[in-house]
């Protein structure tokens, strides 16, 4: 393991880790509820330059905070299966398309990546409890994680999550908390209950420690496609979380001068929670309206991680692309049909996002890859209801 030491997005300031960290406290104070947090804190190391290994696993071996194997939970988390498939669509030319099926992971979604590094770190410092808050995936993964490491976690979800991701966190023996109220009140509420209790808390765009674990994706592209990295990622985007995981892995691949340059990064968002895609290149007079979309897992009023998401799309030239929920249950549908992959609709808007650049840009010797996210059993609500409408239209 390198040292390691804590920095601000905003303001820049850094702290060693001589002691657990979460936001800065200066940018803190200035935070209100109806703007994107300040305060989120990168973790950073003294990378090695040009390591001898260049496996996933042992790159991160140097560049994430933990000293023992030995504290990582018995599940397999990543080295999900990549996917190389020839795209191609009526009177249009082919193009080598990567899927990166995260819904391979234990709990059938990405967020395992963080919990499996968050519930790591915990048992190095002996700490027994962890708690989150949720829209579902985070909770279900963080109680898998959990149940695997023999930790107890206490999950804060909204009453209206899907039934199947409820159901997950019982399953796994988590301690569940149905809140009345969305996602931000079950965030707030988690916060308080970590700082009464002195519980470690997991909640994205809060714990620095989720960024670095979910950051392992980009490292595991690098070795499968022996580091010949695709020229557009898409990428389904809420939070902002996973998008500037990404791209925090692909710049320390960048820095240890592993890749040549950075991969161009497509935001890819709902039509109707598309608060990032709207504001990020915006200087002030940013707003924030309610979010509305059947994609449940990237439907997202204020953005916690929009500075540092902000940082990296205008720094690396990202793009973004916004769907309707038609488009994206659509292209649910063309996915699951077409090579077997059942994503629910956060995860499927990736997929989406391609179709819609592959229609409108020239892709003349590109390659792209797809970033799946979560499994299709995760949310069953929104896919039933397009089925019962491609019946009733006799397809």
């Amino acid at each position: 393991m390198s040292d390691f030491w804590y920095e601000c997005v905003d303001c820049g300031q850094t702290w060693d880790n001589s002691r657990i960290r979460y936001l800065c406290p200066s940018c803190e104070k200035q935070n209100s509820a109806d703007k994107p947090p300040k305060g989120v804190l990168w973790v950073r190391y003294a990378w090695p330059k040009n390591p001898e290994s260049k496996t996933a696993q042992d790159l991160l071996h140097h560049l994430w905070p933990i000293k023992d194997k030995r504290n990582f939970p018995l599940l397999s988390v990543g080295q999900t299966p990549l996917y190389a498939v020839q795209y191609q669509e009526k009177n249009k030319e082919s193009m080598e398309l990567f899927l990166k099926d995260d819904s391979q992971n234990p709990s059938y979604s990405f967020k395992d990546r963080a919990s499996y590094l968050v519930s790591a770190f915990a048992k190095e410092h002996n700490i027994k409890i962890l708690v989150t808050a949720s829209t579902g995936n985070a909770g279900s993964s963080l109680a898998a994680i959990c149940a695997a490491n023999h930790q107890k976690a206490i999950i804060l979800l909204p009453e209206s999550a899907p039934e199947a991701k409820l159901l997950q966190v019982q399953m796994y023996g988590a301690q569940l908390i149905k809140v009345q109220g969305n996602y931000d009140k079950a965030f707030e509420d988690s916060i308080q209950l970590s700082k009464k209790n002195n519980w470690f808390n997991r909640n994205t765009a809060y714990n620095p420690f989720t960024i670095e674990g979910k950051k392992s994706v980009s490292y595991e592209i690098f070795e499968q496609t022996k580091a010949h990295i695709p020229d557009y990622i898409f990428v389904p985007v809420g939070d902002g979380v996973i998008i500037s995981a990404l791209y925090k892995g692909f710049e320390e691949l960048l820095h240890m001068e592993l890749i040549p340059k950075m991969p161009t990064v497509v935001a890819v968002q709902a039509e109707g929670s598309a608060n990032i895609a709207a504001n990020y290149k915006a200087k002030d007079n940013m707003e924030f309206p309610a979010a509305q979309t059947l994609a449940d897992s990237i439907s997202v009023d204020v953005p916690r991680n929009f500075y540092m998401t902000a940082y990296f799309l205008n720094k690396y030239n990202g793009e973004s692309i916004l769907l309707k929920d038609t488009e994206i249950m659509q292209a649910s549908y063309a996915l699951s049909s077409s090579y077997g992959l059942f994503a629910e609709p956060a995860s499927a808007a990736a997929f989406a996002g391609f179709k819609k650049w592959f229609n409108q840009k020239n892709r003349q010797g590109k390659r792209a890859l797809v970033l799946l996210t979560g499994s299709g059993l995760k949310d069953l609500k929104a896919p039933l209801a397009f089925m019962k409408e491609m019946d009733s239209l006799d397809l």
